[in-house]
């Protein structure tokens, strides 16, 4: 039996603060609620987003994820979540492997976000 990725984590001093950047701000569906915070994305893998109440997850609030989000049209959604107040660590920047631009929640963890505008369309 292979295992697959169910969840990554980021840990956040305030949840409905975080839930407004997560849900409203970048899009991503509420799948559940619950005391341990919120999980995002219908499907694995989730974004879990959790209180920070211990020590070792309170030294995680901050930093960089690893996280990338795979945006379709990635100039207008940053236009957008910009003009909603969303931190860009940095703006949206063309590269060899297209579109890249980096965000910040309100608890300054760090998420990519990015659009493949360099690959050849996928044939049928």
């Amino acid at each position: 039996m292979t295992p697959t990725l169910q969840s990554v984590a980021i840990f956040v001093t305030d949840l409905e603060r975080a839930l407004v950047f997560y849900e409203e701000h970048l899009g991503l569906p509420l799948a559940v609620r619950g005391s341990f915070g919120y999980q995002f994305l219908e499907r694995p893998p989730h974004i879990g987003v959790h209180p920070a109440n211990h020590p070792a997850s309170r030294a995680m609030v901050g930093r960089e994820t690893g996280i990338t989000l795979q945006v379709p049209n990635l100039l207008e959604f940053c236009s957008r979540i910009g003009e909603a107040g969303v931190k860009f660590m940095a703006e949206p920047t063309q590269q060899g492997f297209g579109i890249m631009a980096m965000v910040a929640d309100p608890d300054g963890n760090v998420i990519a976000l990015w659009e493949d505008n360099v690959s050849p369309p996928e044939e049928p």
